[in-house]
């Protein structure tokens, strides 16, 4: 959610910063700010709105400095506000803190600083915390020191960077449960939340991990645990190019991540498809594969886009591994005291890799002696780091807010172990070949309906001014549906809702008239025919539908408004086809409607906080 950015060198940092803060501004925010100590002055600039319209003010004020932080803050604790923005200051204004995440026990620690005699000028929990660092500067302490003493009584979540007049040859940056890392230059360091921030300057990263602090200097950096314990980090070099994080052309980030889905498919596939032996090669889960396959069941456990994924993922493997499949969203069952144990497989799923509630999921199932894998994008990323075992999605960098790219590479990815599990329980060589024969021709088949972006844009045009909508698909296509409706909620503000077809029946059809786009998952499969049943009961209420069909289907295209034809391709990958058309349909009517689709209201790309 938020962004860090902070650096300490011999270069101006403002430039840095600001520069650093475009690149985390597809992660979600509603305002923005920056703070600079120099010899001469202390200086915090704050806005409610974009990094650009910060971006004037500071260059109006001609800000320059050696060290200096920056923050785009995504609002928890009090409205999006210039004061409530971060940095956020102590009394005499000479330190500046920037944090990710929220203070949970910041109403008592609040209570006892106002009786010490401290005022707060904002809403916010992290105000608090700057408050609180004070007090412990006050009683002689280190800024080291301070920080330590402090998060010592904070409860909750926090990445957090600090600078302090006092002591101007330093950055402090502690971490736990919201994402850190420092940068290492030559005679410059930084630190952010995401190494996008960083590329430009730097590949040579240190991942901080929760319950440590980093005293940064410019020349070198030390950590610590908050307990005061000394750690040496291991310097950790980035593969990821500049370029990868432009549009290369396109009017957004998330068509371009749409038009990439060959490219992504391709990648979570590369090298890892043996056709000779009829199963994937996964390197990550090698020395895991008896233990997972003997597992008493499976459970996938993720959030939003990543949940849909893993019910395609339940379907796949109960049918072709044979394994019992439980599917949970990682937010409910961190605090659902679930019953796991040592014979339990849980299989984590996170774009990011630091998702909040996923981890926190996570951390319990370590606790109760599962087996933990992760399926995530970013490499270094915590899931991948704590986890047992994992399989990397390689999508490549995903900057929209609404996830495209990622969600076909992680059903990529999820086959790829449901054929691993099956081909070791009872799937024939022939039958595992012509799964491996499908999944090569994945990427000439997602072009080909890329390919049909202006037809599909013009079919957009028909329903931009909808007010809800409904998806219905049955099998491998309910998640479709869900899938479909959760993009155009997301970057459009239609009302949408994803259903079972056969469950439309059971509530959803009273809301079918003349107005009622609804979309249809109709791919030829087990129960084709049941879902030509649900289209005339829609038909018979004159609701307007959609239908994506394969293609030669001409016996649904007489029955509907407009149809969108996609290849053939094996049961369990047609989902990776289906859903293409529903991301360029909900890409297009937010388009038409003027919004910006890259950075939707209210959300967030890396969800941090709960």
């Amino acid at each position: 959610m938020c962004g860090i950015v902070g650096y300490i060198g011999d270069k101006n940092c403002v430039p840095i910063i600001i520069e650093g803060l475009k690149r985390l501004e597809y992660r979600g925010y509603d305002s923005a700010g920056i703070g600079i100590i120099n010899g001469k002055e202390c200086k915090v600039i704050k806005t409610k709105g974009k990094v650009s319209e910060l971006e004037k003010l500071v260059y109006k004020e001609k800000l320059e400095s050696n060290l200096g932080i920056g923050h785009t803050r995504w609002a928890t604790h009090g409205e999006p506000s210039t004061v409530n923005a971060h940095p956020h200051l102590n009394k005499d204004k000479t330190l500046f803190l920037i944090h990710n995440g929220i203070i949970e026990n910041y109403l008592s620690l609040k209570k006892g600083l106002l009786k010490e005699g401290y005022e707060f000028l904002s809403e916010t929990d992290t105000e608090v915390l700057a408050h609180l660092i004070d007090h412990y500067l006050k009683l002689k302490h280190s800024l080291f020191q301070a920080v330590r003493y402090a998060l010592n009584e904070v409860e909750g979540t926090y990445g957090i960077a600090v600078i302090y007049k006092g002591e101007p040859d330093k950055i402090i940056a502690a971490r736990k449960g919201s994402p850190l890392v420092l940068g290492i230059g030559d005679n410059e360091n930084f630190v952010a939340s995401d190494v996008n921030a960083l590329i430009a300057h730097t590949k040579k990263v240190v991942y901080l991990e929760d319950g440590e602090i980093a005293e940064v200097y410019k020349d070198k950096f030390e950590t610590k645990t908050v307990a005061d314990e000394t750690i040496i980090k291991e310097i950790h070099q980035v593969d990821m190019k500049i370029d990868e994080l432009s549009k290369g052309g396109f009017a957004h980030y998330m068509l371009k991540e749409i038009m990439d889905q060959p490219e992504s498919i391709y990648n979570s596939m590369r090298g890892r498809l043996v056709y000779d032996e009829g199963v994937p090669k996964l390197g990550g889960l090698q020395g895991f594969e008896e233990r997972i396959i003997n597992s008493r069941r499976i459970i996938l456990a993720a959030c939003g886009t990543s949940w849909h994924a893993a019910l395609v993922g339940e379907y796949m493997i109960e049918q072709f591994a044979g394994k019992a499949v439980e599917v949970e969203y990682a937010s409910e069952m961190r605090y659902r005291n679930p019953i796991i144990d040592k014979d339990d497989t849980v299989i984590f799923i996170s774009q990011s890799g630091e998702t909040a509630d996923t981890l926190a999921a996570m951390k319990e199932a370590k606790k109760k002696g599962a087996l933990c894998i992760g399926i995530c994008n970013v490499v270094g990323s915590t899931i991948a780091r704590e986890s047992d075992a994992g399989v990397y999605i390689h999508a490549g960098p995903e900057i929209g807010v609404a996830s495209t790219k990622a969600f076909t590479s992680q059903i990529v990815v999820l086959a790829l172990i449901t054929l691993l599990l099956a081909r070791k329980r009872n799937l024939s060589l022939p039958e595992g070949q012509d799964i491996i024969k499908h999944m090569k021709k994945l990427t000439e088949k997602v072009d080909s309906i890329l390919k049909q972006n202006d037809y599909i844009k013009s079919i957009a045009e028909k329903y931009v001014n909808s007010k809800n909508f409904l998806y219905l698909g049955r099998g491998y296509n309910f998640p479709v549906a869900l899938e479909g409706a959760l993009k155009l909620k997301e970057i459009s503000y239609i009302h949408a809702e994803g259903y079972p077809a056969a469950e439309m029946k059971h509530g959803p059809i009273a809301l079918i008239d003349d107005n009622m786009p609804v979309v249809f998952i109709a791919t030829k499969d087990s129960v084709y025919d049941k879902v030509i049943s649900n289209i005339q009961e829609v038909r018979a209420r004159k609701g307007r539908i959609l239908a994506i069909v394969n293609e030669g289907d001409d016996q649904i295209e007489t029955m509907v408004d407009h149809v969108i034809k996609v290849p053939k391709t094996h049961n369990m990958l047609t989902p990776i086809l289906t859903v293409v058309p529903l991301q360029l349909l909900a890409y297009h009517i937010a388009v038409m409607k003027g919004l910006n689709v890259d950075q939707p209201r209210n959300l967030a790309k890396s969800v941090t906080v709960e």
